[in-house]
């Protein structure tokens, strides 16, 4: 029985994980981290914008091409 217990709290924290990931993947909360990841490997020696550099630049893109948002 208490195997059982375990492997569906096991289950069920992975779900947690699974659904945490994918809501920050979708409001963006990661937009910055994937970006330096990405910024370091393709160009090694340069300095990444900062956050604030880059959630600037992620906006304005946004107010130029609107595409398919709410608002």
């Amino acid at each position: 029985m208490a195997t059982l217990c375990t492997r569906a709290w096991g289950l069920l924290v992975r779900a947690g994980r699974g659904i945490r990931w994918y809501m920050t993947a979708l409001m963006g909360d990661s937009a910055y981290g994937t970006y330096v990841a990405h910024h370091r490997r393709t160009h090694p020696g340069e300095e990444p914008m900062t956050e604030r550099q880059f959630w600037r630049q992620k906006m304005d893109d946004q107010d130029r091409n609107p595409g398919a948002r709410c608002c």
